[in-house]
């Protein structure tokens, strides 16, 4: 068994590892350890690829450059997109049994409230003894040919900076910051159909003019400030970009939205208020959708408010305008870490605001308002964040360009692989990328939905960089992939699986002393099969 703790820096921190947000979580720490595998990112597939880890027998840091761990499991995204749930397998499908027996059921539990979630993540830390650096950003990585060496961060509550070397290092968070500043190859936004051979790529407008109620406005709807008038300028939230081919490539990246979690029990909820910066005008899209939409007065129409455990929601985007910010995100990938956090105020302003239009606006029908007036943020969620989840939904942002790319011909079963590490079995999904103004209406552009028939594999040289780019780096989250296909793997679930196998293969490349992209496939395949709780049983 490896050493777990190698120096005083890694002692000091693993007494602050739960629930490791508060200011004194790193005082005293020194600037510099050493460990066998550092992994960026304390998302779900995160914290799965540490406890993984240390449960291989190696020493591991998990750093965080938020406030809060667990991604979007434990950050409002309660209605688990599984797709086919026999295709979730290992600690991943553990998870979910985990969260089962919070609630006191057998078997696997797919809809929970936040923190039940973030309990069980919790346990994965403790029992793992996983040292946990929180709110420590990345600032520099240090490489030698194709090997880093070493990353630089910046803890920023006490401005101090931290150096971290390792023998392997995993990027598992959502915008792949660790495999840029690495200098892996990546890609941002929508292939041309004709890259990959596609059809479902690029820019997708298909019969715009019949479209309507499946997250599009119906025909009709003006953009303009003053209906008819386009000299009155284009209302809030419509772009200026114009229609282009159907499937031609370009830079735009799908919507991103906050997973609201509510209550309707009176002696749990916080009333919804005018937000300080509260501006009628961004919701003048949604006060013309009511009118266009006479006979839609349901919930479900303008929403996805989907119930979870103990009288909660996880409401979702649906329909012409709802939580999805289209467009606001479009520089998210590459931005600063500062600029982030500008972005995210943005949208969560926005989201507190359109909550407070549907409950105050004359011009909301009123059997919406009576209905969203007996909800509000739950106490018991998100204490730390003011009730309101810390954490955006970033469906997609760079993909790494690897030794493999997955694309719409996998997801069809048309292109197999023999060195599948998991299974992705939710449909190729795209949420809409903009919303542009066409033959005098508003239209939302990008939307994808098409079903996958079967679960299909995912291959190992999906998450690892070209060979000649970086030989001890492992994505399980921006792995190689087109936009389509992203659209089908890029689900929690899957982001677990991928994280356990690619903390499982950075063990066996320190085992064997060798590049990331030259361990045996064939053992790590045969090591998830057996022993896939990394508890030496046999499942």
């Amino acid at each position: 068994m490896k050493h777990r703790i190698i120096n005083s820096f890694l002692i000091v921190l693993s007494f602050f590892t739960l629930p490791a947000y508060t200011a004194k979580a790193q005082s005293g720490v020194k600037n510099t350890a050493t460990v066998d595998i550092c992994i960026y990112g304390a998302t779900s597939s995160g914290v799965i690829a540490a406890y993984a880890a240390a449960k291989c027998g190696n020493s591991v840091v998990l750093i965080e450059p938020g406030k809060m761990i667990g991604g979007l499991t434990t950050g409002g995204l309660g209605k688990t997109d599984s797709g086919i749930k026999e295709a979730i397998t290992g600690l991943s499908l553990q998870f979910y049994q985990r969260v089962a027996q919070k609630y006191g059921l057998p078997d696997e539990q797919w809809t929970f409230e936040p923190h039940i979630a973030l309990e069980v993540m919790q346990d994965y830390i403790r029992e793992g003894r996983i040292t946990v650096m929180m709110e420590t950003q990345l600032a520099a990585v240090s490489k030698k040919g194709t090997v880093i060496q070493s990353i630089k961060l910046k803890d920023q509550r006490n401005k101090k900076s931290i150096r971290i070397s390792a023998k392997q290092f995993l990027d598992c968070t959502y915008e792949g910051d660790l495999m840029a500043k690495a200098g892996v190859s990546y890609f941002i936004g929508r292939e041309d159909n004709s890259f990959y051979n596609e059809t479902l790529n690029g820019f997708q407008l298909p019969e715009y003019l019949q479209q309507s109620g499946r997250h599009q406005f119906p025909d009709g709807v003006s953009p303009y400030k003053i209906p008819g008038k386009p000299a009155s300028g284009l209302v809030w939230g419509i772009s200026k970009n114009k229609v282009q081919p159907a499937g031609t490539g370009d830079k735009k990246v799908q919507a991103y939205n906050f997973r609201i979690c509510l209550t309707d029990s009176a002696e749990n909820r916080i009333p919804i208020t005018r937000p300080e910066d509260y501006d009628p005008s961004r919701y003048e899209l949604m006060a013309r959708l009511f009118e266009a939409q006479p006979d839609m007065r349901g919930i479900n129409d303008y929403f996805i408010w989907t119930l979870m455990p103990n009288r909660k929601t996880d409401i979702n985007n649906r329909g012409g305008l709802s939580t999805d910010m289209i467009y606001m995100n479009q520089r998210w990938p590459e931005a600063s870490y500062r600029q982030r956090e500008q972005m995210l105020k943005k949208a969560r302003s926005y989201t507190k605001g359109l909550l407070y239009f549907m409950i105050s606006d004359e011009r909301v029908p009123d059997t919406l308002r009576s209905f969203v007036r007996n909800w509000g943020y739950p106490k018991d969620e998100y204490e730390s964040f003011g009730n309101f989840t810390p954490q955006l939904y970033v469906r997609e942002a760079r993909r790494m360009i690897g030794e493999y790319v997955m694309t719409e011909h996998n997801c069809r079963g048309e292109a197999n692989v023999d060195d599948g590490i998991g299974f992705a079995s939710y449909g190729m999904d795209s949420h809409n990328c903009d919303r542009i103004v066409t033959d005098g209406m508003v239209k939302n552009e990008g939307n994808v939905e098409v079903r996958v028939e079967k679960p299909y594999a995912i291959s190992y040289r999906s998450i690892t960089p070209k060979e000649n780019e970086c030989t001890n780096l492992l994505v399980p989250i921006c792995l190689s992939s087109s936009h389509i296909a992203y659209g089908s793997i890029r689900m929690e679930p899957v982001f677990m699986v991928l994280g356990q196998s690619a903390a499982m293969a950075a063990s066996l490349a320190i085992t064997h002393n060798t590049p990331v992209q030259k361990i045996r496939v064939a053992s790590l395949q045969q090591w998830l099969q057996d022993d896939p709780y990394l508890d030496k049983k046999k499942p």
